[in-house]
């Protein structure tokens, strides 16, 4: 009776990490939705497409969309965030964070469309400078900085801010404070506080803008708190 009821105890608690943790057994959750207006979707290559709210764990791997009109915030367990603006898909790619363990950081995300406000946390600030990195169609953007707005707009930008929609296709990215690198095959150059880079072409080096093409970059409809880490929970 012992042995059965031990068995009992084991299993009860093992689902329990499993609900607390909000992730299936092997999976690693990166962060958390912390602010949300409108409607926010996972893509997970084990379980389909699910609705996330608020407090919903972010997944290594979830590919992230925002719908029309809706925002959403993500924090991940370095204190970095990432703010979605509407019509926007982001994967998470690629994710390594270990208190102790500073040279192994890393972190990728790829924005197949629309627009997100990135800043930083300890990624990217205490080990290796390049291992917090922006991924689009046409060139990777490094964040050497604090705080950025990207738009992938190759495949246009409708809906994604008020004046998007006139973009020409390409990707941008403005800095907002500190300093980003913008990466092509064809070259690299530094983005600082105020400038805007532009690549349009994978095989030709981005440039620096000097007038603003239009961006329209709408206020948040909610306050971007703190970036403080949250809780790192992993199941194995």
């Amino acid at each position: 009776m012992k042995a059965v009821a031990c068995t009992r105890v084991w299993r009860w608690a093992v689902g329990l990490v499993f609900v607390l943790c909000g992730v299936s057994a092997w999976a690693q959750n990166v962060g958390s939705v912390v602010q949300l207006n409108g409607t926010l979707s996972a893509q997970r290559a084990d379980s389909g497409t699910r609705i996330l709210s608020l407090k919903s764990a972010v997944i290594l791997g979830d590919t992230l969309t925002t719908q029309k009109d809706s925002y959403a915030q993500i924090n991940f367990t370095d204190g970095s965030a990432a703010t979605l603006r509407p019509n926007t898909t982001m994967k998470i790619e690629q994710y390594q964070f270990d208190r102790n363990k500073p040279q192994e950081d890393s972190m990728a995300m790829r924005l197949l469309k629309g627009g997100l406000r990135s800043v930083t946390g300890l990624i990217g600030k205490r080990g290796n400078q390049d291992a917090y990195k922006i991924q689009t169609s046409t060139a990777t953007i490094g964040i050497r900085g604090s705080s950025g707005d990207t738009l992938e707009c190759m495949q246009g930008c409708e809906g994604v801010t008020g004046k998007s929609g006139g973009l020409a296709p390409g990707v941008y990215h403005i800095t907002h404070t500190g300093i980003y690198i913008m990466v092509t095959k064809g070259g690299s150059i530094l983005i600082a506080a105020g400038e805007i880079g532009f690549a349009n072409d994978p095989d030709k080096p981005p440039v620096l803008l000097s007038d603003d093409p239009g961006l329209g970059l709408d206020p948040f409809p909610f306050s971007l708190g703190s970036y403080e880490p949250v809780q790192e929970c992993i199941v194995r």
